[in-house]
């Protein structure tokens, strides 16, 4: 199941209750968690609760920060986005490959001042990490993402940190670091990284892997995603 944790230091907004990583808001049916480690330049100012992505039309969001950080912003943003784009919570696919296109969008307005790091977990097994590093005007601290595929007590899980963890005073091995502007999607202990990668996770976890759907997961598989995606809205 998904834990995530998150140590603030307040970089942007003040420090209360209403501010506290990680934001949760309820959609299609599941509960989304975001928790986000950066600056995010789009989303400072007056008009951070207006931004809208994705080319979907301007109106009034169904999600509204609370608080007023940058990061609860850009988490409403997102899910007005989605839910303006899909009647319904599109398949693993599908939505891997439209975080991953809100994300340039959002990196494209100021990439040389936008540290976006986050996860974006949704349901009980299945996140979304991206990462677009980098370090704050007159700080040493490299802020990016790591993770790290382990065994537990039930299989496989995921270690997902904005550094390597260490132990005993050594860092561990096996960690890796998400490339600038990587999005990975990671479900049930596995990771992948193209939005067609996930097509048998999402098949599975819906007991539909059957003979009937061979065909749709062939179109993945055949880097046809623009085309079934385009297809798919």
């Amino acid at each position: 199941q998904n834990v995530i944790s998150h140590i603030r230091f307040a970089t942007e907004g003040s420090v209360c209750m209403d501010n506290v990583h990680q934001f949760s808001r309820q959609l299609f049916g599941k509960d989304w968690v975001f928790a986000h480690n950066g600056d995010v330049p789009m989303f400072k100012g007056t008009h951070k609760a207006n931004v809208w992505l994705g080319g979907t039309a301007r109106g009034k969001g169904v999600f509204e920060p609370i608080g007023d950080t940058d990061s609860e912003a850009l988490f409403c943003a997102i899910l007005n986005s989605v839910n303006a784009r899909f009647s319904s919570m599109p398949p693993l696919p599908v939505l891997h490959e439209y975080i991953n296109n809100l994300c340039q969008e959002i990196v494209s307005h100021d990439s040389k001042s936008t540290i976006l790091n986050f996860l974006l977990g949704f349901g009980e097994q299945t996140q979304i990490a991206y990462s677009w590093p980098g370090r704050r005007e007159g700080s040493r601290t490299w802020n990016g993402l790591h993770y790290k595929l382990k065994e537990g007590g039930q299989g496989q899980v995921a270690v997902i940190a904005t550094k390597p963890l260490v132990d005993s005073g050594e860092e561990e091995a096996g960690w890796v670091e998400l490339k600038r502007g990587e999005c990975l999607l990671f479900e049930n202990g596995e990771v992948h990284s193209a939005p067609g990668d996930s097509i048998d996770a999402e098949l599975y976890g819906l007991n539909l892997f059957d003979e009937s759907l061979l065909q749709f997961s062939q179109i993945w598989e055949a880097d046809a995603l623009s085309q079934s995606f385009d297809a798919y809205l």
